[in-house]
């Protein structure tokens, strides 16, 4: 079975994405629309919920970028992305792997309520600022975590990397990363590794950020 993974520019699909070129596996890419492909029975058929990533890979198909991480570091264990159980820092990668979903959350909802609903009488001022509150938080965690070295943990890089450097190249579109230096050096480190620059938007793509930087309403 062809190694395929199903992705939307920007989305947190790109974590896998960067994971797979960080891996160097070969695998076709499939690209969906947000307002079309994703809820087609074809695709629901893969991904239940109707959301990207979709992993399909030696017969099976998985999603959740944490799910796929896991399986890709343990399928694929010469790549050397992961920390085993034998790894002195193996439960510090685990954590990272799901810290990034705590960051997301905090993620989605400013995407929800300034991209998603598109008139203003849909949002929620109050959400929206407590949101970027919250998100600005995690990120001063990340902010310390860094201090002193380059990537989460001190034995380098590794595919924790691809998902927590997803979540705060997205934070960035809501919270401004000057106020954590640590921050800022992380993601312009991530984005300057060629399998990052891969999961770039080609020009035409359609985009889940389509401004660099979306700010709190008045009010």
């Amino acid at each position: 079975m062809t190694r395929r993974l199903h992705h939307g520019w920007q989305s947190r699909s790109t974590r896998s994405l960067a994971l797979l070129y960080e891996m160097g596996l070969e695998f076709e890419l499939v690209i969906h629309s947000f307002r079309r492909s994703l809820y087609n029975d074809s695709y629901r058929h893969l991904s239940p919920a109707g959301r990207v990533p979709a992993l399909e890979d030696r017969g099976r198909v998985i999603v959740e970028t944490g799910a796929i991480t896991e399986y890709l570091v343990v399928t694929y264990p010469e790549c050397g992305l992961g920390r085993g159980l034998d790894h002195p820092e193996h439960w510090d990668w685990v954590q990272w792997l799901h810290f990034a979903e705590t960051i997301g959350q905090h993620l989605a909802t400013l995407v929800q309520h300034h991209i998603v609903m598109r008139e203003p009488h849909m949002r929620s001022a109050t959400v929206m600022r407590y949101e970027t509150m919250r998100l600005a938080r995690v990120l001063g965690v990340v902010e310390e975590a860094l201090e002193g070295q380059e990537y989460l943990l001190a034995s380098g890089f590794s595919a924790v990397d691809t998902n927590v450097g997803y979540s705060v190249f997205g934070a960035g579109h809501f919270v401004r990363l000057e106020q954590f230096p640590n921050v800022r050096a992380y993601v312009d480190r991530l984005m300057a590794r060629p399998a990052f620059q891969k999961t770039v938007p080609p020009a035409g793509a359609e985009l889940l950020f389509e401004r660099d930087f979306y700010e709190l309403p008045d009010g």
